[in-house]
């Protein structure tokens, strides 16, 4: 099944606030989102004061999750709490109808 762009984003915040400070290439296999799309969605998640760029020495750049990004989270992880209800709600209603 294929992951939303709210799930991908979710799961890079995830990995983020697991492991700490990733380079690119960490995030990419860590979060199983390829580079092109991966980079897409860190500059939006920069944007959002989510994710900052961080520079480790004088080349290196590394990814980390904001204060904000694990507020953001956390939200989330609680909205999750609450969408199994939803989502057996709608299991007994026909598609077509939600």
């Amino acid at each position: 099944m294929r992951r939303s762009k709210l799930e991908m984003y979710i799961d890079i915040l995830k990995v983020l606030a697991r492991k700490g400070p990733l380079k690119l290439t960490h995030i990419m296999y860590k979060a199983n989102v390829n580079c092109s799309v991966l980079k897409e969605y860190l500059d939006f998640l920069i944007a959002q004061d989510l994710v900052e760029e961080q520079h480790a020495g004088k080349k290196r750049v590394v990814y980390a999750i904001t204060q904000r990004g694990l507020t953001v989270l956390k939200h989330f992880r609680e909205l999750r709490t609450v969408l199994p209800i939803i989502e057996e709600a709608n299991k007994s209603i026909p598609p077509t109808l939600y």
